[in-house]
């Protein structure tokens, strides 16, 4: 089991974007996804278009037509960008103006299931927005319509 917390990534009056960080790391999902491939000349150019709709979600929402659905059927887990792009970015999206960034990588495969790396990201949230669910029903996370409100570190 490891211990993650939630950390406020951009706050506009659209959307309020978080990512997750293992307290065994220095950096954020979202930070080592970003520094992955800040330096590498073949995905970059994918880099910058993520990072630019995740500054249009930050204006317009988290909006469904702006990600990719990934994981399963009843979940919240969906991939950044939905133009053709090798790279995927995996977050959460509680709603239109709640928005988790995770982590992602290079889709070489036809699907996230048949990379271990990419299918990892994907179980992380899910496993995420089960254990949200969970203390919103306990009462020691409160979500209103774009903040979600804890002051404690979840055990995933």
């Amino acid at each position: 089991m490891s211990e993650v917390e939630l950390l406020l990534v951009n706050e506009t009056n659209s959307c309020t974007i978080y990512t997750i960080r293992f307290l065994s790391e220095t950096d954020s999902e979202f930070e080592r996804f970003y520094n992955k491939f800040k330096d590498d000349a073949t995905y970059n150019p994918d880099l910058m278009r993520i990072v630019s709709f995740i500054d249009k979600i930050a204006d317009r929402g988290a909006l469904e037509r702006f990600f990719r659905p990934e994981g399963k059927y009843n979940d919240g887990v969906c991939a950044l960008p939905v133009v053709q792009s090798k790279l995927r970015l995996y977050c959460l999206r509680l709603s239109d103006q709640i928005l988790i960034l995770g982590n992602g990588g290079v889709k070489n495969t036809k699907t996230y299931n048949e990379n271990d790396k990419l299918k990892g990201y994907v179980l992380t949230l899910q496993k995420f927005e089960k254990l949200i669910k969970e203390c919103v029903k306990d009462g020691t996370v409160a979500i209103s319509e774009n903040t979600i409100e804890t002051d404690n570190t979840f055990d995933l």
